[in-house]
């Protein structure tokens, strides 16, 4: 599901499981944690990851997951660290960004230094559907970048936004035809990596310094709510709805 190519000086990581939207096991987010520190190994001087089929990544996949027995804080630990690890990484990173880029897949996107999208994508975390909060830093993303309003307009309603729309409302960096975004990306991640490594590495640092603070904060506390939430029954009943493919029947509990 998650593949590693070394080609030259551009590493690309794939999420290639399409029947399934790229959606994340805890297993997957393990292997993707793997697959980044085998290409900082390598010596690689950038990065892309990319999502195979007709979305990057849907998000956590909960299927056959008892919401009674869920490892929540595992599975939130170990996309902390898969975040961190993609933060971290020595030399630029770009993602490629089609179709949904939902819950967990925007975790990964706000991560990465660069992000391409396509302009018919659909961005969000539809949280509202499953009784629980938005995670993945996106808390802080949609704050920094829509202010308060708009991003609990989002939150509450579950709405999802073109990559065009993310990209006007300063989300992400360039919105493109769905079928020249993969070209695009790979170009302008072999462009960089032609580049002075050095410097481009003293940025991605600078960068990281002003914005951490305020995003692993909101990972955190994202991590400790999502915790608390599922004890409640609406949380229990939107589960149940997704894995049932039905609409969920909130109460309030």
């Amino acid at each position: 599901m998650i593949e590693l190519a070394l080609d030259g000086a551009v590493a690309e990581i794939a999420l290639n499981a399409p029947d399934r939207l790229n959606a994340l096991s805890l297993e997957a987010l393990r292997r993707l944690d793997d697959a980044y520190a085998e290409a900082a190994a390598s010596g690689v001087r950038a990065l892309v990851l990319r999502g195979e089929g007709r979305a990057f990544c849907a998000g956590r996949d909960i299927a056959g997951v008892d919401p009674e027995t869920d490892d929540v804080p595992g599975y939130l630990g170990a996309l902390e660290q898969v975040m961190r690890r993609i933060a971290a990484f020595p030399v630029p990173t770009f993602a490629a960004v089609q179709g949904a880029c939902l819950g967990v897949g925007l975790g990964l996107a706000i991560a990465t230094d660069v992000v391409y999208v396509a302009e018919n994508a659909k961005v969000g975390s539809p949280f509202a559907n499953l009784g629980a909060i938005p995670d993945s830093g996106a808390h802080a993303l949609l704050l920094d970048r829509l202010g308060a309003h708009r991003a609990l307009d989002l939150i509450f309603t579950g709405e999802l936004i073109s990559g065009a729309d993310a990209v006007a409302a300063g989300m992400f960096s360039r919105a493109l035809p769905a079928d020249e975004l993969l070209a695009f990306t790979r170009e302008r991640a072999a462009m960089t990596a032609s580049g002075p490594t050095a410097a481009f590495a003293a940025s991605k640092r600078l960068v990281a310094h002003l914005r951490d603070a305020r995003l692993w904060d909101a990972v955190a506390e994202e991590s400790r709510s999502q915790e608390a939430l599922r004890a409640t029954a609406d949380y229990r009943e939107g589960f149940a709805a997704f894995q049932e493919k039905r609409k969920p029947e909130f109460r309030g509990e």
